[in-house]
């Protein structure tokens, strides 16, 4: 009787069993604590991308706080007495006579008329004021314009590199003649033109449509942007055909043996391949067999083919898997061959998913520097390459060139080539996530 009232008293346990109320207050502190470990979990992740956000925010500031002033530099106007007989002594108005001409003579007198310099020592610091290209901006001028010789025009040129940075304040007056670039006659001269309104601060055109150059204020990326496009013409050519053909091969009408079993795996492990073994593998066989010349975007583009192709591969394979089975089972059901099925259903369906795996991966060979180094297009290329055989070089390369120099002036230049290639690179991003939307379909 004891027994059965002990059994039947409110809160006692029977069988190892707690009381409802227990139970009840036990579910509800798990709750709360699972709800209190989910909350923490989440503002983890919340501080773990503030961090990643501030170091991006850290990043392209610096890149932007050194790379827009590279956008622009200073230049000097000048009236320029344009003599036909002293520039065009041949009278044809052919290169060669231009070359012949004393464009630099016609320069420096306006120069020395503007600064008021006089003497050998003055005319020789004045001469250091302009930039070594400002002979080749006269003659492109006349080629353009052959009505101005025998004028005289007020005409822009870059200053030198030295005077450049001396107007940004990298170079100061205080600091004793002895340890500066530019002496103080120099110095008298630019705040003369500075006082009359013939130094201004503008948009650097060099650094659009010039070419590789030692002389910072001269060097331009359009060469090495002109390279970079031929170099991923080339590689789009081939590697877009060849991965999505080898994808619907492999997915579609493949046998599922052992042979396709290793290709498989050899293509997953060509994807995490270091790309520098892409540029020994371009250099052993393409230049060192087949004899081929170095730094030729052929060559780039072919070598950048071969390190894309695993990541157009993948992707596409992944994009013919997430077509629905319904569409090929509706195909061939109503008549249709296997190659009439994945051409006119599947690859249509997944072309949006192939696309984008297809630009990543031309986005990823636009940033490639080690793999092009290794076929020589490092090379020093003052000429803008006109086809895909012409020497050239890419815009990674130049940029990788550019901060191995000394001056100043290329500092700021090498961060406005990283912006422009950012700028590049997110628009190809930014395509093909376009790309997919655009064309996806949801089922």
């Amino acid at each position: 009787m004891t027994d059965r009232q002990d059994m039947t008293t409110p809160g006692a346990k029977s069988d190892g069993m707690m009381s409802p109320d227990v139970a009840a207050r036990r579910v509800a502190a798990s709750i709360a604590g699972r709800r209190q470990r989910e909350r923490r979990f989440k503002s983890y992740g919340l501080i773990a991308i503030g961090i990643a956000l501030a170091f991006l925010v850290i990043l392209f500031a610096s890149i932007f706080s050194k790379g827009i002033p590279g956008f622009f530099q200073h230049y000097v106007t000048l009236e320029v007495t344009l003599d036909r007989a002293k520039l065009d002594p041949a009278g044809d108005l052919s290169l060669q006579s231009l070359y012949d001409g004393d464009a630099r003579g016609a320069i420096r007198a306006a120069l020395y008329e503007a600064t008021g310099a006089s003497g050998r020592s003055g005319r020789k610091a004045a001469g250091k004021i302009i930039s070594q290209g400002a002979e080749q901006r006269l003659r492109k001028a006349v080629i353009d314009d052959p009505s101005i010789l025998g004028t005289t025009q007020s005409m822009v040129f870059a200053v030198d590199d030295d005077v450049d940075s001396f107007l940004r304040g990298f170079i100061s007056r205080d600091t004793p003649e002895a340890d500066r670039r530019i002496n103080d006659k120099m110095i008298g001269y630019i705040d003369q033109l500075v006082a009359d309104n013939r130094i201004e601060y503008a948009f650097s055109d060099y650094l659009i449509f010039g070419s590789a150059s030692r002389n910072a204020e001269m060097a331009g990326i359009f060469g090495a942007f002109v390279g970079s496009m031929l170099t991923l013409s080339v590689c789009l050519v081939l590697a877009f055909p060849l991965g999505v053909a080898t994808a619907v091969y492999l997915e579609e009408f493949a046998p599922k043996n052992r042979l396709t079993e290793i290709i498989e795996i050899n293509i997953n492990n060509l994807a995490a391949v270091p790309s520098v073994v892409f540029g020994i593998l371009g250099l052993a066989i393409f230049i060192g067999i087949f004899g081929m010349p170095r730094s030729i975007p052929l060559i780039g583009g072919v070598v950048l083919a071969l390190m894309t192709l695993p990541t157009i591969i993948i992707s596409s394979r992944a994009a013919i898997r997430a077509v629905p089975p319904s569409i090929r089972d509706a195909a061939l059901g109503v008549g249709a061959s296997r190659m009439q099925t994945m051409l006119h259903h599947v690859v249509p369906l997944a072309m949006p998913g192939m696309l984008t795996g297809t630009i990543i991966g031309m986005a990823q060979a636009l940033g490639e520097t080690a793999p092009l180094l290794m076929i020589g297009m490092v090379a020093f290329i003052v000429d803008v390459p006109g086809s895909v055989t012409d020497p050239g070089t890419v815009l990674p390369v130049q940029i990788f060139m550019w901060a191995d120099f000394a001056e100043r002036m290329f500092v700021q230049k090498t961060s406005a080539a990283i912006i422009v290639l950012l700028a590049f690179l997110i628009s190809m991003n930014a395509a093909a996530i376009f790309i997919r939307k655009k064309l996806e379909r949801r089922w």
